[in-house]
This record gives structure tokens, sequence and C-alpha cells, in this order.
């Protein structure tokens, strides 16, 4: 199926046929679904942090940053904007003139709430010799439109959307990328320093690296630390071949073979170069306003804090298992910790001897650590807390899409539907064991868990293998704790018109 020159494009890119030759074999077979146990609720693997709770856990997450720990924030950033502005570009492709549906009439309505107004008018004069006002007044809407999408106006079709003009300001107008900037400053940043880490497509590192030079001073000298900002992007050999309906590889135009991006679970390698003590990961358009960042910090700093809680007793525990000094009370001690406080269960565990109940304490207490905020469930799309089967039968406590579960079986449809959580992206990671060595990520992944989409190209249909997701698969066999936080924290901008929602402006 391969031919030599194909062959030689694969190990081009980083990759190795054999590689490429199991991509196949997952979208000719597909991936089997997940086993549930049940969705995740308050006393059922969510933990819920009254004021003492949340008091303590904040107060040791500035204690741990005290202690010269690096911690870095991770902020996936590579999505292009042109999803966010999918129904302005099918107005301007529309056969009417006029704004005809709810979204396009708001859009209108409510232009000059946008952060970009300014920025748009200069446009439209600067092209059209008329400001947004007048282009209106006489129905040349699309002029607008087309002034805000393309290339000769302020391209935000083809914009990351971590440079698109969000928030305005007194002292000027905030990208996204400037709100992870001032997070970084509130609540990430230890002995003056502050490291934020963005991963972003090759064609646009270097439009982010400029911004990144006109406003880093701005923000130094307003916090009073110093910024460590550093880019990557996705590594070609993460990318996955695309298959066609009949899954034999999908061939480009000129006959070589397609790969595609493999979602965001390929920056499952990005993480892994990360060297730091403690991750937060949050997406680039989950951003508010200073006036509402005060929810926002303080609960990072509650889920740092119970991060940093919890590692503190499972090194403890390890180093115990370590030196041998233990008796079967301490063991039981430790079996509480994993089953109630990482939610780790295994059915049969009164079935083993003190050896083997050893190395299975040592190997669930001994991998990368997480802690998940999540809200409650008002309906957005996206994954949810749940408790799974892992592959050595045991349960723990997992993030889910809707495509890895078995539509067919009504009680999983029913636990999907009906899940009381919701998972924000809002997460917390140690990366290192006890003795200050980096686990391997890419060893954690379950790879049974990636899924096959249905996209297209040039007109043609195609399947696209999609890697576990980096906050779903891809962290399988970590350790994993879910925070209720409110819903305050979570502000995702998915089109233009969330821009107009109280929450952004």
């Amino acid at each position: 199926m391969l031919t030599q020159a194909d062959k030689q494009q694969i190990e081009g890119r980083g990759m190795t046929v054999a590689q490429v030759e199991h991509q196949l074999e997952q979208i000719r077979e597909g991936f089997p679904f997940l086993k549930l146990e049940a969705a995740a609720a308050v006393g059922k693997g969510i933990l819920v942090a009254d004021a003492a709770a949340q008091q303590k856990a904040v107060d040791q997450w500035e204690a741990y940053k005290q202690t010269g720990h690096k911690v870095v924030k991770f902020v996936p950033a590579s999505g292009a904007a042109s999803r966010m502005f999918k129904n302005m570009f099918a107005f301007l492709n529309a056969d009417y003139d006029t704004p005809q549906t709810d979204f396009e009439k708001t859009f209108f309505s409510d232009i000059k709430s946008f952060a970009f107004y300014d920025a748009l008018n200069n446009k439209c004069v600067a092209n059209n010799h008329k400001d947004i006002s007048t282009l209106v007044s006489e129905g040349q809407y699309k002029a607008v439109v087309a002034n805000l999408l393309n290339a000769e106006g302020l391209n935000y079709g083809q914009l990351p959307k971590g440079l698109l003009l969000f928030h305005r300001y007194d002292d000027g107008i905030r990208t996204p990328l400037e709100e992870h900037l001032v997070e970084g400053a509130l609540y990430a940043s230890s002995n003056g320093e502050s490291h934020i880490h963005f991963t972003v497509s090759h064609d646009h590192l270097d439009l982010f690296k400029q911004r990144v030079a006109e406003k880093k001073d701005f923000y130094e000298k307003k916090f009073g630390i110093h910024y460590d900002i550093s880019f990557s992007e996705q590594k070609p050999s993460t990318d996955t071949i695309a298959a066609n309906p009949d899954n034999t590889p999908f061939r480009n135009d000129d006959g070589t073979l397609l790969f595609r991006p493999g979602g965001h679970g390929a920056l499952i390698e990005n993480l892994n170069d990360i060297d730091a003590d403690v991750i937060f990961i949050k997406n680039i358009d989950n951003v508010v306003p200073d006036r509402l960042k005060g929810d926002t910090v303080q609960w990072k700093k509650v889920i740092g804090g119970v991060l940093v809680q919890a590692q503190r007793k499972i090194f403890d525990y390890l180093k115990v298992l370590d030196s041998g000094q233990y008796n079967h009370e301490k063991l039981e001690e430790i079996i509480r910790f994993v089953q109630h406080e990482l939610c780790c269960r295994k059915a049969d565990i009164k079935q083993l001897e003190d050896a083997e109940l050893v190395i299975y304490l040592r190997k669930k207490l001994n991998r990368p650590l997480r802690v998940c905020g999540v809200v409650k469930n008002v309906g957005e799309p996206g994954g949810g807390p749940f408790l799974a089967y892992n592959q050595d039968g045991t349960v723990s406590p997992q993030i889910l899409e809707s495509s890895q579960i078995d539509k067919s079986n009504e009680a999983y449809v029913k636990m999907f539907t009906s899940g009381t959580h919701f998972n924000p992206v809002d997460l917390v990671c140690a990366t290192k064991d006890y003795q200050g060595h980096p686990f391997h990520l890419p060893d954690y992944v379950d790879h049974n868990t990636g899924f096959i989409s249905s996209k297209s190209k040039n007109g043609r249909q195609l399947k696209a293998l999609e890697l576990p997701g980096l906050w779903n698969g891809a962290m399988s066999d970590w350790n994993t704790i879910f925070v209720e936080v409110p819903l305050s924290t979570f502000n995702p901008v998915k089109t233009v018109n969330d821009l107009l929602r109280e929450a952004h402006q």
C-alpha cells in the first residue's frame, strides 16, 4: 500500500512506517468505547471546598511558591479563529446583503461593544473611505464583514484566537495572549518570575513573538515581575495519516500522503518538554477582564493548593513504601488514601498479599498528578468527569468526550446526559516524582482512547485520526482529583458574539 516515495515522506516527518501502518489499522478497526462505572458527582469523585478548605489550600499554594519551586502556565493557543467567525463567513457568502439571522442582527446591532470596533472602523475608512455607521446606513453590511475577516482588513478570519482584540481597558485593548500574561503574574509567578508557555501553529509563531515583544515590558513594569515566555509548535511527528472512506491512504493531488495535526492530544509531547514542578493548563480563549479575575485567581490558587497537599501525602507514602519500614496498618492507611482521595479502586484488593499490595500501591502513587477544576453542567458541549475502568481493571477518575461513549448503551448515555458537571479545561499538574525526576508523559497515554472523525479536503471526504485528547486519554494513567469551581471561572469565546456577553465587556 505504501510506495518507496511514501516511505521517504514518512521518515522525512520524523515518523516510522510501522507507526503509519498502525494508524491505518486503527482507522480500519476503530477504537473501543470506554467502560464506565458512573458520572463523577459531589461526594463521588468531586471535591467541594468550603471557605476553610479554600483558605487552607490558598495558604498552602502561597507557601509552596515561596520555597523556590518553578511554576509554568501552559496555554494551548494553536487554533485559528476561523471557527469563531463561521457565522460571519456564512453571511459574507450568502445570497442576501442585509442581516437575516438572529446572530447577524446581534452582531450589527451591538457592533460598537466589540473591543475591535475602533480598529475595524479605521480599516473601513482606509479601504472604503467610509466609517462603519455610514456603510451600515447605506446597507453595505458585507463591506464591514469583509474588513473584519479578509487579509486587506483586520484578517481576523486567518489570525489565531490569541491575537484578536478581546477586552477594552482605559490603558488600551488586550488580546487573550495579554490576559494570560496578567493571569501568570497573579497566580503562577514565583521568585519574581512568571513562566508562560504557548503552543502555537508555525504560521502564527512570528505574530505571537511580535506581540510579546511589544507588550512584555509594559506588563513587567505593571506587576513588578520578569516574564519568561516561550513557544512551541505541534511536532510533525505527532500528525496522523488521513484515509479515504474505504480506509486506503488519502492522497493529495500530487500523489503524496496527507497528514493532519492529531488534535490537542499531540501536545502531550510539548508538555513533556516543559521543565517545571507545577504546570497550570488553560485554553487561550477562556479569559475575562480584570474586574472579573478575582474568582479565577482565587480558584487557581485553590486547585494549586489541593495539588501540593495531595502531592505531599503521595511523596510521604512513596518514601515509606520504598524504605520497607511499614506494617499492615500503614498499608491500610495508604489504601484509604488511594481509594478516597484519589478515587482509584480495585475490586479484588482484599485478595492481595502485602508484597503484592505494595507493588500495586506504588504503581498507583508513583505517576503524574493533576487537579482538574470542574463546573456545574450548563449544557455547554464538551467532556465531563467520570469514573471509568482502566486497562488494568481498576476504576479511576477520567475526563471523557462524548465520542468515547457507546451511544447504544442506554445507561452510559444517561450518565453522560445527566452528568452534573462539565470539564472547562482548568488543570494544574505535577509531572515530577518524589526524587525530582520528570515522568516521561507519553508512557501514561491510553492509546485506545483516540477517535476517528469525518473531515473533507478540496471537497473530498476523508477519515481523520484524532490522538487521545490532552486532558482525556493522554492523561488517562495519571492520578486525578476533581474540584468543583464556580461557573464564573469559565468564559470561553467560541463565536464572535460571545464577546458581547457581560463577562467580556
